[in-house]
């Protein structure tokens, strides 16, 4: 699996507190089967990340990574929000791109109203050739009141990750009733785990993966969309889905 949407740096933002941290949640992220770790630290008032920042704790935790023999391959990026992207010159934001990517950017969706600026901040990146990804947007109250509201936004080429602790449920019956609602709207096309913590139950995509009861589905949202993404590439076509049988884990929420 490829996870593009983790705060795996240490001594960043409100990730790992030191390099120890940082190579527990490698580790425990690739026991659980992820081969590519995007690290993408919060780029916002309250964690005012710089790019040189980012590059240096990035190279320090790879650097420790290697050495604890974990087999993980870690690239950069950025979590920006929407308010802060104003604020980046053309070369943070390349340097912010995601997994390397300078025309990649993820953009944290806000946790609580609408952000008025989305469509407008969306469409000046795609105008560039930027394609934005909005990291987690199912656990904002109002995307979970009304799902279609991202489809101008998607139809228009932004893509949409959700976070892999809503899919399979840990994130509570809401977050996961609007996770599985964007994907049978075909409003949501890459998991990820925002991993802050190396517990597999901050970090583990596997169980988002099963939790999506078609394998074929949850490989192209786990694998092949963020790795043509990275690539820069169109992702391929979305496989045709047979009937997901995710009523277990609704019931088990109390819906």
């Amino acid at each position: 699996m490829i996870d593009v949407h983790s705060h795996v740096l240490a001594a960043i933002d409100d990730g790992p507190d030191d390099v120890s941290g940082s190579v527990a949640m490698a580790r425990a992220m690739a026991a659980d089967g992820v081969r590519v770790v995007c690290a993408t630290p919060h780029v916002r008032d309250d964690w005012p990340t710089t790019p040189a920042l980012m590059e240096r704790r990035l190279e320090q935790v790879r650097a420790a990574v290697a050495e604890a023999g974990v087999e993980i391959e870690i690239r950069g990026g950025g979590e920006i929000a929407l308010d802060r992207l104003p604020e980046l010159t053309f070369d943070d934001r390349a340097r912010f791109g995601l997994g390397g990517n300078p025309r990649l950017l993820l953009l944290e969706f806000p946790y609580y109203g609408w952000p008025l600026e989305l469509g407008s901040v969306c469409s000046a990146l795609l105008r560039e050739r930027v394609v934005p990804v909005l990291a987690h947007p199912e656990r904002n109250a109002e995307v979970q009141a009304m799902p279609h509201r991202l489809e101008h936004v998607v139809h228009e080429g932004v893509f949409v990750q959700l976070t892999a602790a809503s899919v399979d449920g840990r994130l509570g019956r809401r977050a996961a009733e609007c996770a599985h609602e964007l994907l049978d709207l075909r409003l949501a096309h890459l998991i990820a785990s925002d991993a802050h913590a190396p517990e597999v139950r901050e970090a583990g995509m596997g169980a988002a993966a099963r939790a999506i009861g078609d394998d074929d589905f949850a490989h192209w949202l786990c694998e092949a969309v963020p790795a043509a993404l990275l690539a820069g590439e169109d992702p391929p076509p979305r496989p045709r889905v047979r009937h997901r049988r995710r009523r277990g884990l609704l019931r088990r929420l109390g819906r």
